[in-house]
């Protein structure tokens, strides 16, 4: 599946993944290939993002940390949405 992060200034990542955690107002819960459509308020938390040969562009490896061959990234809050095997996840 496709992942999108964007921020207000930027998009912070975009590529093919095999999952993504992310932290709901009513918990985390994770997506893979194929979950259902679905659209959700985020809160404050930790998107975890699961790949093969993940790679952050230079310029927002700041806002990313690496653990082992996955990466995630602190957020206050935003939103998801998942549709057609595409996740955008909308950051503050």
């Amino acid at each position: 599946m496709f992942l999108e992060i964007v921020s207000p200034e930027a998009t912070l990542f975009g590529q093919e993944v095999t999952a993504v955690s992310v932290p709901g107002i009513n918990g985390e819960f994770q997506m893979l290939n194929n979950h259902a459509a679905i659209v959700s308020v985020l809160g404050k938390g930790t998107v975890k993002i699961q790949g093969d040969a993940l790679e952050i562009a230079e310029e927002f490896q700041a806002n990313f940390q690496k653990e082992g061959a996955n990466y995630s990234i602190a957020i206050n809050s935003g939103t998801v949405e998942m549709k057609e095997n595409k996740v955008v996840v909308l950051v503050d």
